[in-house]
């Protein structure tokens, strides 16, 4: 039990993504603040550490012959995959939710005035999300990619521009954090994705829509902040970098 409490949320889902469920259950972030002890999440939301643990415990006494193992992959297959992954699911689906939650707006804002909310939060989050992409496309992911193709030959590498993988690291996980609160705040005025009586058939969709986008970007997150990031930084103390 004890050795439990002391492992990080992020490092549990890493280790077993299963468990990101039980997590969730419980309002526990697994990405976004992954970095929280198990005991420390649970001490701030009240929350039985005995219950949390046996229903982890189950999970991972379960066989589980589907799993993905991310921690096992190449940096540059795993950097590779988020953005084919979950960098394009971002694109596509901000693409047909603003317009949707635009409608909402024209059609439903009279009688439900948290629309107008949600809708300036979500194009908040597409926004900064966009750029944030940008930015793992054209600068931290390359230079991951340059050394996880380091790792192969034990070459000396070049030294980047910001200096070390950690700045660009802890801009990026600055930024998902600001994205994970920006959806806690949507998830509470939607009451947890869940469509009003009078709701038609695009205000159903546009909320499900919503829900299966925060998942994602939980998912994303986490492999970012919990297997991709820290993985890059440990490999980066093994070069020395060339003179520029």
């Amino acid at each position: 039990m004890q050795t439990l409490e002391k492992i990080t949320i992020g490092e549990y889902v890493a280790k077993d993504f299963r468990t990101a469920a039980v997590f969730s259950r419980y309002g526990l972030d697994f990405c976004c603040k992954g970095n929280r002890t198990i005991e420390q999440a649970c001490d701030k939301k009240n929350i039985d550490i005995n219950i949390l643990y046996q229903e982890i415990e189950n999970i991972s006494n379960t066989k589980n012959d589907n799993g993905i193992d991310f921690k096992s992959w190449p940096l540059d297959l795993l950097a590779d995959y988020i953005e084919k992954t979950h960098h394009r699911y971002v694109e596509e689906k901000t693409q047909i939710l603003l317009p949707f939650l635009d409608k909402l707006c024209k059609v439903h804002g009279a009688t439900h005035p948290e629309l107008f909310e949600i809708n300036e939060l979500f194009k908040g989050c597409a926004g900064e999300l966009a750029q944030h992409m940008k930015k793992e496309e054209l600068i931290l992911f390359p230079f991951i990619k340059k050394l996880a193709k380091a790792s192969l030959t034990d070459e000396a590498i070049k030294a980047p521009h910001f200096g070390t993988v950690k700045n660009p690291i802890e801009m990026m996980m600055q930024e998902h954090e600001a994205e994970g609160d920006r959806f806690v705040k949507i998830a509470e005025l939607t009451n947890n994705y869940t469509p009003p009586t009078d709701g038609c058939s695009t205000y159903k969709v546009t909320f499900a829509m919503l829900s299966d986008f925060e998942q994602d970007l939980h998912k994303h997150i986490h492999l970012e902040n919990n297997i991709l990031f820290p993985a890059a930084a440990l490999l980066e103390q093994k070069y020395t970098f060339k003179e520029n």
